[in-house]
């Protein structure tokens, strides 16, 4: 049992993005607290950090089988992981162009 709950540690970017369902999912349901305004902000690192170890404890599966399911969410997490961050930048060039090119706007009374 030592070797597999190490082997179950790690990050889990299923976790991290998808807190509440993932939670869910693994009959995990300290995801939930994410719920909570403003202490979400850092719940989700946690769950990212701590998840898989969470949803071993709640699973009947070896550690082989948990991982492979876990891979899944993995996968799943970090892109959109991806397609968020690509998103926010996206919505920060907007922004930049759409100020500066207000500032170039004169008005002629």
């Amino acid at each position: 049992m030592l070797n597999e709950t190490k082997e179950v540690k790690g990050w889990n970017w299923g976790a991290f993005m998808y807190s509440i369902v993932w939670g869910i999912g693994n009959k995990c349901y300290l995801p939930l607290l994410c719920l909570i305004p403003i202490f979400n902000i850092v719940w989700v690192f946690v769950c990212g950090a701590k998840g898989n170890e969470w949803a071993y404890r709640n699973s009947e599966l070896d550690a082989e089988t948990f991982m492979a399911i876990q891979e899944t969410w993995n996968r799943a997490g970090l892109v959109m992981f991806m397609i968020s961050l690509a998103v926010v930048v996206l919505w920060i060039i907007i922004f930049i162009l759409g100020m500066s090119s207000l500032s170039n706007i004169t008005i002629n009374l």
